[in-house]
């Protein structure tokens, strides 16, 4: 968990950093600066989208998540967890909801969060949440200092997520093969994409949230593809 509780700390502090830069650039370079993020975002998740192998795989995962999701309420129960944190730190600030699900998604979403997840609680190898943490928390500074200290409470999503991911480190390691994370990875890489989406047009959001399951159901897809190799 040592991996993971650095990870949660650098984003932290790379918020605090931000929120304090926040409201200290022209409404115009704030607005170009979260534009230009937003396509950053988009190409990340795109490359990550690439890596698959087998469009069929992403396109039945995103299908299965999309309904899991929904019938969970991911997103509804993400915003609304939002709108707590919000009225209770958020001060007025009307970003906050964005920030905190847009930031927990990004950092949760990835390759780097489930893997680096996984080589610390099966080795103690905490070397790739470490580099995590840094990627983290130098994009929290800049994400903050446009969203605001929502971004901050993406921590705790994290904190839960990776952790609960190294804590079942060995139930799940026998089913993570190089193919089935090119698969997580591509179908979180599309989840990534629909954020870039959502932060540069502010009328019409893609719910990410309820599509985050698909990044799941990519291991029993790859799993059941290999057993059909033909498929």
């Amino acid at each position: 968990m040592l991996g993971t509780i650095i990870n949660s700390l650098a984003i932290v502090v790379g918020a605090l950093m931000g929120s304090f830069l926040k409201g200290r650039f022209p409404e115009n370079i704030s607005t170009t600066l979260m534009q230009g993020l937003s396509l950053v975002v988009m190409l990340i998740g795109l490359s990550m989208a690439l890596e698959t192998k087998n469009l069929l795989i992403v396109t039945l995962s995103i299908v299965s998540g999309a309904v899991l999701g929904e019938i969970m309420r991911i997103e509804e129960r993400l915003n609304r967890l939002g709108e707590n944190l919000e009225k209770r730190f958020g001060g007025g600030d009307g970003d906050f909801t964005k920030a905190f699900v847009s930031a927990s998604l990004i950092y949760c979403v990835g390759a780097m969060a489930i893997m680096g997840a996984l080589e610390s609680g099966l080795t103690g190898n905490h070397s790739i949440l470490l580099v995590k943490s840094i990627l983290d928390g130098v994009s929290s500074v800049v994400f903050s200092s446009t969203l605001g200290i929502g971004v901050a409470f993406s921590a705790a999503t994290v904190f839960i997520y990776q952790g609960s991911i190294t804590l079942a480190a060995g139930l799940i390691k026998s089913y993570l093969t190089d193919v089935v994370i090119a698969e997580m990875t591509a179908a979180g890489g599309l989840l990534i994409f629909g954020i870039g989406i959502n932060m540069l047009e502010r009328n019409s959001r893609i719910k990410v949230g309820n599509l985050l399951p698909s990044v799941f159901t990519a291991i029993a897809f790859t799993v059941l593809f290999s057993k059909f190799p033909k498929l």
